[in-house]
């Protein structure tokens, strides 16, 4: 599904089921990188499920993740609200079932061509979609992180190539 043209990419909503592994990753790895390329973009994250509403991102990535130098202070989980489908510019879910969960509780269809998977914007093809690391070992929290890495480059790039007045 291709996102339907904007003036700009202001608002950005990282997305996955529990928003304490991928999502939360996400945001701190774009929100960094955003402000690198000198990008004004305001950067969230969701779960599709509020299991873990409140809860900090799991510590297992924010130690990858900090190891990195990325930033998961301000970072708290909370659940996809409807709110979310018009306050934000594009909605990056982290696989397809998140996606299809996403598009299924979208308030409004012609809001849906903001949905789209996160591993759309990376370079590499190997991976469609950035697996849930909860239950694996530490090796799955450092892919997770090198899939996000490189996609928020290539979301970076798409910015800053699609909306030249952005950068």
């Amino acid at each position: 599904m291709q996102a339907q043209p904007t003036s700009q990419i202001r608002s950005v909503l990282m997305v996955c089921m529990g928003n304490i592994c991928r999502s939360p990753t996400a945001e701190a790895v774009f929100r960094q990188m955003a402000q690198a390329h000198g990008l004004s973009v305001h950067i969230d994250s969701a779960g599709t499920i509020g299991h873990h509403s409140g809860a900090k991102p799991d510590p297992r990535s924010v130690k990858v993740g900090q190891g990195r130098g990325y930033d998961f202070g301000h970072i708290c989980s909370r659940k996809v609200v409807p709110d979310d489908f018009y306050k934000f510019d594009l909605i990056l879910a982290m696989d397809q079932a998140n996606f299809d969960d996403l598009i299924d509780t979208c308030p409004e269809k012609q809001l849906a061509h903001k949905v789209r998977l996160m591993l759309e914007f990376s370079s590499q093809s190997e991976h469609s979609e950035v697996p849930d690391p909860y239950y694996g070992g530490a090796r799955g929290f450092d892919l997770v992180l090198d899939l996000i890495e490189d996609a928020s480059q290539g979301l970076v790039t798409h910015i800053t190539e699609s909306y030249p007045s952005q950068g």
